[in-house]
Formats: C-alpha cells, sequence, structure tokens
C-alpha cells in the first residue's frame, strides 16, 4: 500500500495534482490542491496538500510567495509526526532556499531531508518520488555526486513500488554537472556528459518512457553540444517545445535556442538574444550565460572579447565555490563545538542553557558565563541588540516567519563575532553579546558591522514589504564593580540604530 493510499479523502485528486507536477505542469496543479485545502479537514491531508503546493510555487519560480508558504506547510508538517512528509518539506525547501540565494539554508534543508526520508519505514511511490526531489535540490546547490546517490535511492525504492527505473531518469543532474564542467574549464568533460545524455535520449525513445518533464532538458543538452561545434543526429529544436510551465523549462528553451543560433552561424543573433531576455542564475547556474557569450565571442572571431566573458563565468563559478568552502569551514568549526560539548559535560550538559529556536545559549548560560568572568576578574563589552520591524513581521507575516527572521539574526550575529565573544538570545527578539577585554572603540566597530551584515541579507524575500533591522547600545561589566543586569540596563537605554 502506498503513503496516499492511507488517506481518508481526496486521494484521486493529489495523485491528480502528482501526476500534474510531475509532467511539469505545475500552474494547473495549484487549483486542484487548493480545492482540496479548502474542502479537506484531516490534518495529513492539509500537510501533504500544502507542501505540494509549496513544491508547485518552486517550480513556477514565485519566489514572493514561498516564506508563506513554507510557513503554512511547516507548520502542518509539525502537527503531523510523519517523516516523508519532513522529508518532503525540507526536500522543497532546499529548492526554496536556493532561488533566494541562501546557501547556507539550503545546504541545512537537505541533511534535514535526508534524515528524515532515510527514516520512512515504507518504500512506496510517494517516498520515491520525495528522493528525487532531494536529488533535484541537491544537483541545484551543486552537489552532483550527492545527486546522482539520491536519484539511485529513488529508482531502488521506486522499483519495490513498481517504478521503471526510466521514470527517474532525472536526465537534469546530469545536465547540470555537465555545464557546471565546462565553467570550470573542463568542455571534454562537459562534452562527455552531453554524449550520454543523447545517448539516454534515444534508449528512451526506444521504450517509450520519456516523462514530458525533461523535454527540455534533452533539447538543451543536444543544443549546448551543438554550440560546442559538435552536431548531433536528433533534432533539438523539436525537444525545446513543450515540457510544461516551469521557470526551469522557460529557461532552458531560451538558451536553447540561444545555443541553436551559435551553431547555425550567427554570433552576433545569439549576443542579442542573451541580452534580450534575462534568465534565472538558479537554473543552469549563474555562469551559464557567460559561458554562452564566450562561445558567441569565438565563433564571431573576437576572441579577446571570448576570454573575458570565460574569465567571467570562472570567477562566478569560483564564487560558488568559495561559497561551499565557508560552508565546509563552518560544519567543521560546529563538530569541534560538539566535541568541547561531549569533553566538557558539567560546563555544557544542561539543555536548559540552549535556545531551541536559533542554536544560541540563552539568558540563563549568559547569567553563567558572566559570572564566571567576573569571578575571574575580567571586564567586557555587553550589548543589547534588537530587531527593529519584528512586531511588524509577526503581525503582517504570521510567527513562522518571525521564527526565520530570529534565525537569520542570529546567524548573522554569530558571523560577525570574534572567535572566543559570546552571543545569547536573551528575550523575545533580544540579543546580548559579550565581548571579552573589549573596550568601547571595538564594540562600536562590531556594532557596524552588525549593521552591515543585517543590511545585506535578503529581507525582501522572506518578509517581502517589511523592512529589517537592528539597534544596538553597549555597556561593560566588571568596571567599577558593574554586574550583568546594570549592564544590560545601561546598553538598553543607549540603544540607536546598527
Amino acid at each position: 500500500m502506498g503513503w496516499l493510499d492511507q488517506l481518508a479523502e481526496h486521494v484521486d485528486d493529489l495523485r491528480r495534482a502528482g501526476r500534474l507536477q510531475q509532467d511539469g505542469r505545475s500552474a494547473q496543479a495549484l487549483p486542484i490542491l487548493d480545492a482540496v485545502l479548502a474542502a479537506g479537514t484531516d490534518p495529513t491531508i492539509r500537510a501533504y496538500a500544502l507542501v505540494q503546493r509549496f513544491g508547485a510555487l518552486i517550480n513556477l519560480g514565485r519566489v514572493a510567495e514561498l516564506a508563506t508558504a513554507m510557513a503554512a506547510a511547516a507548520e502542518a508538517v509539525r502537527e503531523v509526526p510523519d517523516p516523508y512528509l519532513r522529508g518532503q518539506l525540507h526536500a522543497f525547501a532546499a529548492l526554496g532556499a536556493h532561488l533566494q540565494s541562501n546557501l547556507d539554508r539550503g545546504v541545512t534543508h537537505l541533511v534535514q531531508a535526508s534524515r528524515a526520508l532515510a527514516a520512512v519505514p515504507d518504500r512506496d511511490e510517494e517516498t520515491a518520488w520525495g528522493w528525487h526531489d532531494l536529488a533535484m535540490a541537491y544537483s541545484y546547490l551543486g552537489f552532483h555526486g550527492q545527486a546522482l546517490t539520491a536519484i539511485e535511492q529513488a529508482r531502488e525504492v521506486g522499483a519495490s513500488a513498481g517504478l521503471a527505473p526510466e521514470v527517474f531518469a532525472a536526465p537534469g543532474i546530469r545536465l547540470r554537472n555537465a555545464v557546471s564542467l565546462d565553467h570550470q574549464g573542463d568542455t571534454d568533460g562537459c562534452l562527455r556528459v552531453l554524449r550520454d545524455i543523447d545517448a539516454e535520449l534515444s534508449r528512451y525513445l526506444a521504450t517509450d518512457q520519456l516523462r514530458p518533464g525533461s523535454r527540455a532538458v534533452y533539447g538543451y543538452a543536444l543544443a549546448r553540444r551543438a554550440a560546442l561545434g559538435e552536431p548531433t543526429e536528433a533534432g533539438a529544436a523539436t525537444w525545446l517545445t513543450g515540457g510544461g510551465d516551469s521557470v526551469r523549462t522557460r529557461d532552458l528553451q531560451h538558451l536553447g535556442a540561444v545555443c541553436l543560433t551559435i551553431a547555425a552561424g550567427k554570433p552576433e543573433r545569439a549576443l542579442t538574444m542573451l541580452e534580450a531576455i534575462p534568465v534565472s542564475a538558479e537554473v543552469l547556474g549563474a555562469p551559464e550565460p557567460a559561458r554562452l557569450r564566450s562561445i558567441c565571442h569565438a565563433s564571431a572571431g573576437d576572441h579577446a572579447a571570448a576570454h573575458a566573458a570565460d574569465r567571467y563565468a570562472f570567477r562566478l563559478a569560483a564564487q560558488r565555490i568559495d561559497q561551499l568552502r565557508d560552508g565546509y569551514l563552518d560544519g567543521v568549526a560546529a563538530r569541534l563545538d560538539a566535541q568541547e560539548t561531549q569533553r566538557d559535560p558539567h560546563r555544557y550538559g544542561d539543555e536548559t542553557l540552549t535556545d531551541p529556536l536559533t542554536g544560541l545559549p540563552n539568558r540563563r548560560a549568559l547569567e553563567h558565563y558572566v559570572d564566571g568572568l567576573l569571578a575571574r576578574g575580567e571586564r567586557a563589552a555587553v550589548g543589547v541588540c534588537d530587531i527593529v520591524g519584528f512586531t511588524t513581521v509577526n503581525l503582517r507575516h504570521g510567527r513562522h516567519c518571525g521564527d526565520l527572521v530570529l534565525q537569520r539574526i542570529a546567524g548573522v550575529l554569530a558571523r560577525v563575532m570574534r572567535r572566543g565573544d559570546f552571543v545569547a538570545r536573551f528575550a523575545g527578539d533580544e540579543f546580548v553579546l559579550v565581548l571579552p577585554g573589549a573596550g568601547p572603540h571595538h564594540a562600536a566597530e562590531v556594532a557596524r558591522r552588525i549593521g552591515a551584515a543585517a543590511a545585506v541579507e535578503n529581507w525582501q524575500v522572506l518578509v517581502p514589504g517589511t523592512p529589517i533591522g537592528l539597534a544596538a547600545g553597549w555597556s561593560e561589566v566588571g568596571v567599577n564593580g558593574r554586574g550583568l543586569s546594570a549592564a544590560l540596563a545601561a546598553a538598553a537605554a543607549s540603544r540607536k540604530p546598527a
């Protein structure tokens, strides 16, 4: 029995919406899901429909609606302790974070999705599609090896549910791998992968197993080969038609037409096409338009311009690698912190010292920390920092979005601190910073960094129409016998925009 078969009502509608999404017709799936939500009262049915609706909005690229949709889905899933729903939600959330250019949050959702799906006891069709969507998320975020592993898991689980392996061909994973190789200078490697995709297309045509939503992917693989000077027998233009209403399909069709124009010996026309219609950086990576410009210039004989465009494409690819390296360093730091916790249970063993929402130390931990600092005769700058606009966030967007803002601010504060500084969530939207050995000048510099870091966050995507800022005030402990309470009061009284 499949996961959907266990539901009491609306099963046929949910299956129909699922098939439409799989075929790349999310716009048609949305009203079906909305109708189920309007009529359904069962918590599990509503959770499933809300998660699928969140996925449909991601497919359609409706970024401004993602925060609200995810909040509703996450709240519903919390009420239904089901690992499949958690895994599917986090897989979609990783894709949503990718659309919002938030790599850190996307990676967190990838890990959570993988753990949740691995805990699903049944090997049914819905779980197989959950692994498929996780594979897509891995691929879009640049984790190509993990994407291939996840899609193999989808095929294995799908086989247990009676699904043919071809259902989970997922050519988009290998296409993104191919263009990533080209962006990093390995054009031969790119062509090898593109040839494999072409050969796969021939096999699937012979068995009539091609998914409609894959048409544009195969078409782009053929067109990209042609742009690199390697003609193919299959007609790329034919495959670039149809394929659904997703942002991915739209952008692949446009870029595929650019590639075919290059192959037809019209590089100037191809450049005009590239400039006329912007494409999403999330589909094939930000370097892809720049790489196509380089191919255009090379085809036109302007090798200086081709070199410059290639260098720009490579720089964009390197920026992504740098982000992944930063994430790796953060992961190692977190692991070392966990090991320190295990080695020193008397210091960290009380779970009541941690704020469960942000993962930061809480008020009690702050008091313990400052007591120890004062007992050693040390002094420190103490800052009180709160969020400007937080009340409006909760009123306009709901508590879940408020929680997301708190988590984002916690990350901002943690990033700008020195090693050895202390950050705690004190209460509500109020955070306290302790800078051992620091004086007013260093506190002012930290305040400047906090304000700059908060200003560059993309709050418009997370809470559209609601500006977010920080206000901070500073004082000192350990000076003239001043304790924590007096320092906090003085710091709160001196708060101003950071």
